[in-house]
């Protein structure tokens, strides 16, 4: 299978366009590099990739039409998948212009892309934020999301109904998969886990927003990657589904398993709660279960354990 993964050269797109090449598929990635975080980190990780095997780069912008039809002539995807995106939930709220922009408008690039190209199946990367301040849980794929609490989940939500557009208008095939706080070696630099692990092992302080009972479903990225390759199989025609673990863990037990994982203690500062964030996000995957078969394999203790033992090789 030829697949176009755009963001590949991030976190979650270079875990799955190593699984890709694991299973004989002609990868492609497409990535501007950005300076979300240092982007030596992402050119590192697409040359790990250029060593497991065979691997077609384009260092493009999904806001740049001549570009992205030429990656889309050249290597005439199979399937896309779509993880591009600024990223993150606090950042969104100073300079939600720019989150519209690439979240959105560089969406309905690619979902033109595919339009006139015709990939068999078509992914796209959306988030748990979605569902807001909502209280009910676990999330469901059927509850209402229409009060995000962000400019990052605002444009995610509204990834998901440019999706269904494209899906009823043009009989594309396309899911919609909500990741449910995705961690693993690689992770980027200001996620939790990853900063709190590094701020641990050189003895500064974790900022702890809130009183440290918010709870969030971690999910092993490995995971993750299982979840879309199983929807790329089963191919939907048009389906959003959640892919979490399923568990949730408090902010306070994550710093415990750090500390057991790295041994070493945990200087924590508290703080007030952020604008913006969740006080707890739990997938419902029961959808996601019945169908494309996702069975996530990783707890949160054992998936901490292999992060540390990167972090540690790493340092």
């Amino acid at each position: 299978m030829r697949v176009l993964v755009t963001g590949g050269a991030g976190f979650i797109g270079y875990h799955l366009a190593a699984r890709l090449q694991d299973e004989n598929c002609e990868v492609s990635i497409l990535d501007n590099f950005n300076s979300f975080y240092d982007p030596v980190l992402k050119r590192q990780n697409v040359r790990d990739l250029q060593q497991r095997g065979p691997l077609r780069l384009y260092e493009a912008d999904i806001l740049d039409d001549r570009r992205l039809r030429q990656a889309f002539e050249e290597t005439r995807p199979q399937a896309v998948v779509h993880l591009a995106a600024w990223a993150g939930v606090r950042p969104s709220l100073e300079n939600p212009a720019l989150y519209a922009n690439v979240n959105v408008t560089g969406t309905v690039n690619l979902l033109e892309m595919a339009r006139e190209y015709r990939p068999e199946s078509f992914l796209f990367g959306s988030s748990s934020s979605v569902y807001g301040g909502s209280e009910r849980v676990p999330y469901s794929e059927t509850d209402p999301v229409d009060c995000p609490i962000s400019p990052y989940a605002a444009t995610k939500r509204a990834g998901e109904l440019l999706c269904h557009t494209y899906a009823v208008n043009h009989s594309l095939h396309i899911s919609c998969l909500r990741f449910f706080t995705v961690y693993g070696p690689r992770q980027r630099p200001e996620m939790a886990i990853h900063k709190f692990a590094r701020h641990i092992l050189e003895e500064k302080e974790i900022p702890v927003f809130g009183d440290g009972t918010s709870r969030r479903d971690y999910t092993f990225v490995d995971d993750i990657v299982s979840g879309i390759i199983a929807a790329l199989r089963v191919n939907p025609r048009f389906e959003i589904i959640n892919l979490g673990e399923s568990r949730t863990t408090t902010l306070l037990d994550l710093i415990a398993h750090l500390e057991q994982a790295l041994g070493k203690k945990a200087r924590r500062r508290f703080l007030p709660p952020q604008p913006g964030d969740m006080l707890v996000t739990y997938a419902d995957i029961e959808k996601a279960r019945r169908l494309i078969g996702y069975r996530p394999v990783i707890p949160i203790e054992a998936g901490i354990r292999r992060f540390a033992g990167w972090i540690l090789g790493a340092s």
